[in-house]
């Protein structure tokens, strides 16, 4: 896990015990739960506005409907 041992991880986690506090770290544990969620729900969903130019959105309507005729 990039070269990341149990020795490391325990060292980081003591200097992030130490910079932070006990009391937030669930705190932050949660906001980066909730960033990733947001993250890969932004991903699977289309995009909610529709940035196509109104010209071409008429031409490939005509086109539509042509073919249809």
């Amino acid at each position: 896990m990039f070269g990341l041992g149990m020795p490391e991880l325990i060292v980081i986690l003591v200097i992030a015990l130490l910079i932070f506090g006990a009391s937030r770290l669930p705190e932050i544990g949660s906001g980066i739960g909730k960033a990733i969620r947001n993250f890969k729900k932004s991903v699977k969903e289309p995009p909610e506005i529709d940035i196509t130019p109104e010209e071409k959105k008429l031409e490939a309507k005509e086109a539509a409907e042509e073919k249809s005729d």
